[in-house]
């Protein structure tokens, strides 16, 4: 891998519906990829569906380029890209995504990711002009990936291998991480369940009187697996005493 490579270009080519191509920009984006180009869009660009479904992924469809043909579109890439389910009769390199990005990582040219249309992908000749082919490994009896998931699958995998503080490209930023509340003390569990105990009792729950030794120990063991915490018990028992109340009128 190097530093100076450049992050491929995503191009959609005859894409059908506007919320489509707004759906792949904003996957694009959440992976660090800007650059979008489309061939033939079938209703125009630009198209007025797009901008909602990117979810503020604006500065991808800002920039999106048009093109007549695939072949002006990849004219300035050095490696291509064809992404397909089946080879469709042309014989090329097969990859999978974490590969072909891995090939991308490692080249100083413009690599570009060719994905076709909603309903057909990419035809003969489209895939004919490409260098190889990227094919996800997908279940055989249902292989139907929409526009956008392929798309994000694609810069999923780009994305994974971006260095830190590398021009061009983001590193993935992990959720914050959120801290659990530290387990309460036993003495404050054991309260639960002398709490819960004495309602049962009211209420008559462990009848009849011989299994109430097994029932008490099967309801130890199951409170007991639980890590509760300080609050977790103080809520359980709120809910305890609001369940022993007379219910209010209404």
């Amino acid at each position: 891998m190097t530093a100076a490579s450049p992050p491929p270009v995503i191009v959609l080519v005859r894409p059908q519906l506007g919320e489509n191509i707004g759906k792949a920009a904003r996957a694009m984006l959440n992976f660090g990829l800007t650059e979008l180009r489309l061939v033939a869009p079938r209703d125009g660009w630009p198209n007025p569906d797009a901008g909602p479904a990117a979810s503020g992924a604006d500065i991808v469809l800002a920039d999106a380029r048009v093109f007549d043909t695939l072949a002006d579109a990849v004219a300035d890439c050095t490696t291509i890209y064809a992404t397909t389910v089946r080879k469709r009769g042309v014989t090329k390199p097969v990859l999978t995504p974490e590969a072909a990005a891995r090939e991308v990582h490692a080249s100083a040219g413009r690599s570009v990711y060719v994905f076709g249309a909603e309903r057909s992908g990419l035809d003969t000749d489209d895939v004919a002009l490409a260098h190889k082919i990227v094919t996800v490994p997908i279940n055989p009896q249902f292989a139907s990936l929409n526009l956008a998931q392929a798309v994000i699958l694609l810069a999923y995998e780009w994305s994974k291998l971006v260095p830190s503080g590398v021009d061009g490209g983001v590193t993935l930023a992990s959720p914050p991480t959120v801290e659990l509340d530290p387990p309460a003390p036993h003495g404050e569990l054991e309260g639960l369940i002398d709490h819960l105990v004495r309602d049962l009792d009211t209420a008559g729950y462990f009848f009849p009187p011989d299994r109430r030794t097994m029932t008490l120990r099967t309801l130890r063991t199951a409170l007991t697996k639980t890590g509760w915490s300080y609050n977790d018990i103080r809520m359980m028992r709120g809910i305890i005493t609001a369940l022993g109340r007379t219910p209010r009128s209404r």
